[in-house]
């Protein structure tokens, strides 16, 4: 994979040329082949990922740090005391070359109890990662006292000590982990466990309901600032130095790490810096 560098004014000259010279500087497409380029340190990864230095020293290590530093851009005075920070799966691509070793290495994390993975309900593809320790101290917290504190520390200390999967089953709830029908209604109640289907459950955040609500809506914002720009691209400076609206609650830079791994917009290289294009549906 390849891209070439030219002038921002020359790229502005060539709009309609078929994009061939399409760069990966944060990520790839889904599906296509070929390694994908991580966010450069000097452009804003935070000074996680050089290359693919991360997928080559550290490992899941490295991923760690990674999460870590997309959680720092969450802002503390808006961040309830009941809710763990929250990073989502596809925004380490845009810090990362290599998917399937962020997976993978993610998922060792995962089965070291080191962090937690759940659906997040307004997009299938969207999957939050929080660790592991910060969620049960949240959770913990927010239950003293109350009449589902038994039923809850049951399930951190059962299912969600053994449970790799993101949804749990009436059959496993009732046989494998020993919970009563009126327990599961417990958990459902305090939000632990949200409906997926006639007996099942998804794996869930309690009280996330602010953070998705600010963060499909900093999505659009942001996506709108770039689509509403000449020929819908930006430098990606000219973004994180704009103004923002009310609308956007999370540092603009999670926000670039969200709509970069999830492809909302395509990403070139030029001597101006990494510019930002609006990708066509």
């Amino acid at each position: 994979m390849w891209f070439r560098n030219r002038s921002y004014a020359a790229e502005w000259r060539t709009m309609n040329r078929k994009r061939a010279l399409k760069c990966d500087t944060f990520c790839g497409k889904r599906g296509r082949s070929g390694a994908a380029e991580p966010l450069p340190a000097a452009a804003g990864g935070g000074g996680v990922a050089a290359g693919d230095r991360g997928d080559r020293v550290g490992g899941a290590l490295d991923i760690k740090a990674s999460l870590e530093h997309i959680m720092s851009l969450l802002p503390g005075k808006l961040w309830s005391d009941t809710v763990p920070r929250i990073a989502l799966k596809h925004q380490l691509y845009s810090l990362h070359r290599d998917r399937t070793r962020v997976d993978r290495h993610l998922n060792e994390l995962r089965e070291q109890g080191d962090v937690l993975m759940f659906q997040l309900g307004f997009d299938s593809e969207s999957v939050a990662v929080v660790f592991a320790a910060d969620f049960k101290a949240k959770v913990l917290a927010a239950e003293v006292g109350r009449a589902t504190q038994g039923p809850v520390e049951k399930f951190l200390n059962t299912v969600l000590a053994s449970c790799c999967d993101m949804s749990v089953d009436e059959t496993k709830m009732l046989q494998e982990f020993l919970f009563a029908d009126s327990e599961i209604t417990q958990l459902v109640k305090c939000g632990v466990l949200t409906v997926k289907d006639a007996g099942s459950w998804w794996l869930s955040i309690p009280n996330s309901g602010r953070f998705t609500k600010y963060f499909i809506q900093g999505r659009k914002a942001v996506l709108g600032m770039i689509r509403k720009s000449k020929y819908s691209e930006m430098l990606k400076s000219d973004l994180e130095g704009r103004q923002t609206t009310s609308r956007v609650k999370f540092h603009i830079q999670y926000h670039i790490h969200d709509i970069v791994g999830a492809e909302l917009v395509d990403c070139i290289e030029t001597t101006a810096g990494v510019l930002l294009r609006f990708a066509d549906s």
